[in-house]
C-alpha cells in the first residue's frame, strides 16, 4: 500500500506565530494559525483537514460496501463535524451523510453507513474519538 505525506511549517509563538500546511501531491496548500484553529480567523486547521480526511474516506468505503452489495451509489456527500474542547482535545466526531441510490431502502442503507464508519481507515485511525453517524437516502 502507498504512504501518504504531509507538512506543515510553523514561525513564531502560539498566539502571534503563523504557518502552512502542504499535501505532498500538491492539491492543497493553505495557511492557518492560533485564530483559524481556535477562534475564528480565515485560514484552515489541523481538525478541518482531519474533518475532510474522514468524510472522504467514510464515503468510498461506504460506496465500496454498496457496491459489494450489489448497487452502485449516484452520490454520496458526507459532513464531518469534529468537536475541538481545549485541553482534551478532540473530543467528537459527527458523520452525516446522504445517499443517492437507486433500489436501495433506508434500512439498507443506514446499515451499510454504519458498517463503513465502522471500518473505513480513518475512523479506524480515530477509534478512541466518539464518532457519531446520522445517515439517510436523499
Amino acid at each position: 500500500m502507498p504512504t501518504r505525506t504531509s507538512t506543515a511549517h510553523w514561525q513564531g509563538s502560539l498566539k502571534e506565530g503563523s504557518g502552512e500546511m502542504r499535501l505532498a501531491s500538491g492539491a492543497y496548500q493553505g495557511s492557518f494559525s492560533y485564530l483559524s484553529r481556535f477562534e475564528s480567523g480565515e485560514g484552515t486547521n489541523p481538525e478541518e483537514l482531519i474533518a475532510a480526511a474522514h468524510a472522504g474516506c467514510f464515503s468510498m468505503a461506504l460506496s465500496n460496501i454498496l457496491g459489494k452489495a450489489g448497487v452502485t451509489p449516484n452520490s454520496i456527500e458526507t459532513n464531518a463535524t469534529i468537536h475541538l474542547d481545549m485541553p482534551a482535545g478532540i473530543t467528537k466526531i459527527e458523520l452525516s451523510t446522504v445517499g443517492d441510490v437507486p433500489g436501495l431502502d433506508e434500512a439498507d442503507f443506514v446499515k451499510y453507513a454504519e458498517e463503513a464508519k465502522a471500518n473505513c481507515p480513518v475512523s479506524k485511525a480515530l477509534a478512541a474519538i466518539e464518532i457519531t453517524l446520522s445517515a439517510k437516502l436523499g
